[in-house]
């Protein structure tokens, strides 16, 4: 068998930053003993006016199980003085499924048998004016993670088509150096999500056996080099379940801190993605993250940073989603379709997962009313 490359050294061409944000992460979440918190630190950590990296550790231990009503509380009261009464929608697009890395978990992997496919830009064009005409005014664009495939123009070719569509345009694809970052802001994409997966860096190892993928820390300073290339929002996330998810929750957390500290004028955002089931997946044994556990998260972000807009997924349930837009989140998808092509009813290529929450943009945009709060497709004005 071929001897698996360095996982923790970069390859040639990748972009190294002098910075120290990944040590200083890695040494918190290896630090953090969650088991040691009491019920005297999570109500310390609620009466707190600021809620400090401590504080944080606390909410998202054992020990706040017994709270999630008092959290819930305070994070719908953060939520409120910050957004108001607002819930933004968006819809996701994927043009390609094209990938070269080899992730354990994932149905696009390379080496799974699937039906690859990838958007010319008259079908692109196609997939975003049958979004726009549902009335969003957000998208993000996601490709797999094949810069040969996908290459920078060829995204940087979808941004162009989606500013003719909508006022906000995300990027969801393979992780990049600033000056094609720089490239894609140029193209017209405001923000950038990139999923660490998980924070353990010997389990991603396991996890992630080829392609550039397979290189942590290249990985891990995606956001960075995002916001030095003018990309004015960064999104994270680790995906609950493939390790610890306490520990990968509390070092999400401190990685989108310890940037906002950095870059005071960055936007920042959460995703709560939960392992949902794919194709050909029988290599890993998901760690089980059931709601009431997704909810302390999703609150302990909240209360940690209050400014941060927080994305609800569509691999969770319609229940779910209505409950936790009058609470936390302020993002939510709409209208999905994960496969290559399936919004205009030409659908070319497989999905990447499953989704649990298939309503229409229509649908979402009532439920939203019907909670007593005020949908909005965008808040950007360009001038």
């Amino acid at each position: 068998m071929r001897e698996l490359i360095d996982h923790m050294k970069y390859l040639e061409g990748m972009e190294q930053l002098d910075s120290d944000i990944l040590d200083r992460v890695i040494s918190a979440m290896n630090s953090y003993d969650y088991n040691k918190y009491t019920a005297e630190d999570v109500k310390r950590a609620l009466r707190n006016d600021q809620c400090s990296p401590e504080d944080f550790a606390a909410l998202l231990s054992p020990a706040a199980a017994p709270f999630l009503e008092e959290m819930a509380q305070r994070a719908q009261q953060e939520t409120r003085k910050h957004f108001g009464n607002t819930i933004y929608m968006f819809t996701p697009l994927y043009i390609a499924n094209y990938c070269e890395n080899y992730c354990v978990y994932c149905g696009f992997n390379c080496h799974n048998k699937i039906h690859r496919a990838k958007l010319n830009a008259e079908e692109i064009e196609k997939e975003m004016k049958t979004i726009a005409d549902t009335g969003l005014q957000e998208i993000l664009i996601l490709t797999g993670e094949s810069p040969k495939m996908s290459d920078v123009q060829y995204i940087g070719e979808a941004c162009k088509i989606a500013r003719k569509y909508f006022k906000v345009v995300g990027l969801e694809v393979y992780p990049m150096n600033s000056d094609q970052y720089a490239y894609l802001h140029s193209c017209g994409a405001d923000f950038v999500t990139v999923f660490q997966e998980t924070y353990n860096s010997d389990k991603y190892a396991t996890l992630h056996l080829g392609g550039n993928k397979r290189i942590f820390p290249y990985r891990f300073y995606a956001q960075e080099r995002a916001i030095k290339g003018g990309i004015r929002g960064v999104g994270f996330a680790a995906l609950l379940g493939l390790d610890d998810f306490r520990k990968d929750a509390f070092a999400t957390g401190m990685h989108a801190y310890l940037l906002q500290r950095k870059y005071p004028h960055a936007e920042i955002a959460f995703s709560c993605p939960r392992l949902r089931p794919i194709i050909n997946n029988d290599k890993i044994n998901p760690k089980d993250v059931h709601e009431p556990q997704l909810l302390q998260i999703i609150c302990a972000y909240r209360i940690f940073m209050p400014f941060a807009s927080i994305t609800i997924s569509s691999r969770e349930n319609a229940n779910f989603r209505n409950n936790i837009i009058k609470i936390a989140a302020t993002k939510i998808s709409a209208g999905v379709d994960v496969g290559i092509g399936g919004h205009s009813g030409e659908a070319k290529g497989d999905e990447q997962f499953e989704i649990d929450d298939g309503r229409t943009v229509s649908e979402i945009y009532q439920a939203i009313k019907d909670a007593g709060l005020q949908p909005v497709m965008s808040d950007y004005i360009y001038v």
